[in-house]
């Protein structure tokens, strides 16, 4: 196990009716609040009401930005930071899922920087403070609301990058799982499919001695595997929506990664097709993670394959190594399917003729990971068989 320093921050409300204590968090930090959504489900599901009414009752200024789409936009990054700095706000409160969340820091962030708020996204040292972000959670997924990170798009451009820095940690984050019980079935999908990618990340690891963090990793994919299928079977089922939601914030949280030299390599390759075609996030990582899986098993990390099917999926531990590898990655491939993900790149509009560019902007930076690296030749080939 590496060295390493783990603090989070982020004050966690979980459960029924914490939205009740969203003022009083509010104004330890004063009471001018921009208010950031998405597209205008919270409006529809009744909590949007519900907030503003406790704002009206708190003496709580508020003004809004709606309307932030998935891969959230460097333009409305930029709307807020206008709304911010005429307003003088004092905290800002984003309420939806990642996409929100993740907009809501780079604004915050952007509040404190002079110059153009793609700057902080495309170098992250340039960061100097944020305002205050605070939560309210709607999508089980990103684990944004833990975390200090954020992944931003610039379709003039044509990238989707990260950022992050400890002042974008979220102050306090409310999460309701019955605030996830009308989230339609394909965002329930692809969140399950992005809680798990973001445990793969740092799971399929090189660093030796971080038993605790792989036994951790293993239960949270146990548990996003048995409580995905519930949630979309019984939408309401409480339990199942819990669970999910606690488990999207803890796998993204640094509790998995601490200690570890992690991979990151299938995010990398997905932000490239969300770049281009814009495509739901966790949908393309399902899609490319048993590709990425079958081009990293060799003999070198066969092991950690086997530990995958062993514990997590349950197979015969006596069976031929890669036998184990291989039934595991199958499984993996045919659980994502059997939320309704599509398995193949081009059952979401990718095309061909652009796998090379999305290639060559996946590793502009070098080599993707190190459980085992990405040369552009290497991303282009799993793309290739993804397609």
């Amino acid at each position: 196990m590496l060295n390493f320093n783990y603090s989070v921050p982020t004050k966690i409300l979980f459960g029924k009716h914490k939205i009740d204590l969203l003022a009083e968090n509010i104004k330890e930090y004063g009471s001018k609040v921009l208010l950031v959504y998405g597209g205008g489900s919270i409006k529809r599901n009744g909590i949007y009401d519900t907030i503003i009414d406790i704002f009206a009752e708190n003496n709580i200024s508020s003004w809004e930005l709606g309307g932030v789409k998935p891969n959230p936009r460097i333009a409305s990054v930029k709307e807020g930071i206008k709304i911010c700095k005429k307003q003088e706000i004092d905290l800002i409160l984003a309420v939806g899922g990642g996409s929100t969340i993740d907009c809501a820091k780079v604004i915050g962030a952007g509040f404190y920087h002079s110059g153009d708020p793609w700057e902080i996204v495309t170098d992250s040292r340039k960061i100097e403070d944020s305002l205050p972000i605070a939560t309210v959670l709607t999508l089980a997924a990103t684990g944004s609301e833990m975390n200090a990170g954020a992944v931003i798009t610039n379709l003039e451009t044509q990238e989707k990058l990260g950022t992050g820095h400890p002042s974008m940690a979220p102050k306090f984050s409310i999460l309701d799982p019955t605030y996830t019980f009308t989230v339609p079935e394909k965002q329930t999908a692809a969140g399950t499919a992005d809680i798990m990618s973001h445990i793969f990340e740092v799971y399929f690891s090189k660093t030796k001695g971080a038993y605790v963090q792989n036994r951790m990793a293993e239960s949270l994919l146990k548990t996003a595997i048995n409580y995905g299928t519930k949630a979309l079977a019984e939408p309401e089922n409480y339990e199942a929506r819990a669970n999910l939601m606690w488990t999207a914030s803890l796998a993204i949280n640094g509790l998995l990664s601490s200690g570890k030299e992690t991979e990151w390599s299938v995010h990398a390759m997905e932000h490239e097709l969300s770049a281009f075609y814009d495509i739901t996030h966790g949908t393309g990582l399902a899609i490319l993670t048993p590709y990425w899986m079958e081009y990293a098993l060799n003999d070198n990390t066969l092991d950690k394959f086997v530990k995958y099917g062993v514990n997590v999926w349950g197979i015969d531990s006596e069976q031929d190594k890669y036998k184990i590898a291989q039934t595991a990655i199958e499984k993996t491939r045919e659980y994502f399917s059997s939320l309704g993900i599509p398995t193949k790149l081009s059952e979401v509009g990718i095309e061909a003729e652009k796998l090379e560019k999305m290639a060559e902007q996946a590793t502009r930076r070098g080599e993707l990971g190190n459980f085992k690296p990405l040369s552009k030749e290497d991303v282009l080939n799993i793309y290739q068989k993804a397609l």
